[in-house]
C-alpha cells in the first residue's frame, strides 16, 4: 500500500509510523481543521472552485490508472502554479478566515492578549434602541457598529473622534440628514460613542437588490468582526442587524434590545438567534 502511494506521488518509500496517543491527537486535530475549513469554504464563493479542484483530482486519478501519461504530466505541472494563483484570487477570503479564527473566546489561551472590557449596561442598550426607534419613525438612515470582543480600532481611525457618552439624542443628531457627520458609521465601544463617519468594508456576498450600501457595509463589517452592526433604512425606516455575516431584517424594538443584551450582558440573558427576515 505504501509503495503504491509512493509511486503515485513520486515519493520515497514510506514507512509505517508508530501509533500512540500523539498520533490520535494528530489525526483529531487535522480532522477538526479540515472539517472547519470545509464548513467555511461552503459559505464563500470558493466552494465552486473547491468542487472544481475535487473534479480535477478525480480526473488525475483516473488518468493515472489508465496510463494517460500526457494528462497526468499536465495536471502535475500546473498544481504548483494553481496553488499560488488561488492564494492571490482568494486573498480576501483567506484574510477573513484568519480574522474569524482570532475572534472572541475561540482561542482561550490567547485571552491575555484581549483587552478587559466591562459589560455595557442596559441603560446604554436602551439609549441605542431609543435612537433607532426615533430615526426609524422619520426614515433617517443610520449605521451603528457596537464593538464586542474583537477590537476594531482601525475602524475608529477611519472616522472622526468623538468619545462621548452614548445617548439617544447624540446618535439622532449625528445622523440628521444635514449634519456634517451623518455619512458613514458610528462606532460604539462600551458606553462611549468613539467615532463617527467611519468607513466600513462592503460584503462580496450577494444581497437582495432592494438593499443599499448601508446594508452591504453592515454585512461586510460583521463578516470581519464579532460586532453588532445596526442599520436604519432611509427608504423604509426598517431596522436591521448584521451579525456574523448574516442580516436580520425588519426587527422590532423588543427584538433589537433582546439581541443586543444577549451578547452585551451574557450573565443575565442567553444567546439567541433570529432567522433572516424580509
Amino acid at each position: 500500500m505504501t509503495e503504491w502511494i509512493s509511486n503515485l506521488f513520486n515519493l520515497p518509500e514510506l514507512a509505517m509510523p508508530s501509533f500512540g496517543i500523539a498520533s490520535i491527537l494528530d489525526i483529531a486535530l487535522i480532522a477538526f481543521v479540515v472539517y472547519k475549513l470545509l464548513g467555511w469554504v461552503r459559505q464563500t464563493r470558493a466552494w465552486g472552485v473547491f468542487k472544481g479542484i475535487a473534479t480535477l483530482a478525480m480526473i488525475y486519478l483516473v488518468a493515472y490508472f489508465l496510463g494517460m501519461h500526457t494528462t497526468v504530466w499536465i495536471i502535475s505541472q500546473t498544481v504548483t502554479w494553481a496553488v499560488i494563483a488561488l492564494m492571490i484570487i482568494f486573498q480576501p477570503e483567506l484574510r477573513k478566515a484568519l480574522e474569524r479564527l482570532g475572534k472572541g473566546r475561540r482561542l482561550p489561551f490567547l485571552t491575555f492578549l484581549q483587552e478587559e472590557k466591562p459589560d455595557n449596561s442596559e441603560v446604554v442598550v436602551q439609549e441605542i434602541v431609543d435612537a433607532l426607534q426615533k430615526m426609524s419613525k422619520v426614515n433617517t438612515g443610520a449605521l451603528i457598529v457596537v464593538e464586542q470582543e474583537v477590537p476594531i480600532k482601525d475602524l475608529e481611525a477611519s472616522g472622526v473622534l468623538i468619545d462621548a457618552m452614548v445617548t439617544s439624542q447624540l446618535l439622532v443628531s449625528i445622523f440628521e440628514k444635514n449634519a456634517p457627520l451623518h455619512d458613514g458609521a458610528v462606532l460604539i465601544r462600551q458606553d462611549r460613542v468613539k467615532a463617527a463617519t467611519c468607513i466600513l468594508p462592503l460584503t462580496a456576498e450577494h444581497l437582495s437588490s432592494e438593499l443599499g450600501t448601508r446594508h452591504r457595509a453592515a454585512v461586510g463589517m460583521s463578516e470581519t468582526s464579532d460586532a453588532y452592526v445596526l442599520v436604519v433604512s432611509e427608504e423604509t425606516g426598517a431596522i436591521s442587524i448584521a451579525k456574523d455575516g448574516k442580516l436580520y431584517r425588519g426587527l422590532t424594538k423588543e427584538e433589537v434590545q433582546k439581541m443586543l443584551l444577549s451578547n452585551i450582558k451574557p450573565q443575565k440573558s442567553k444567546r439567541f438567534s433570529l432567522r433572516n427576515r424580509k
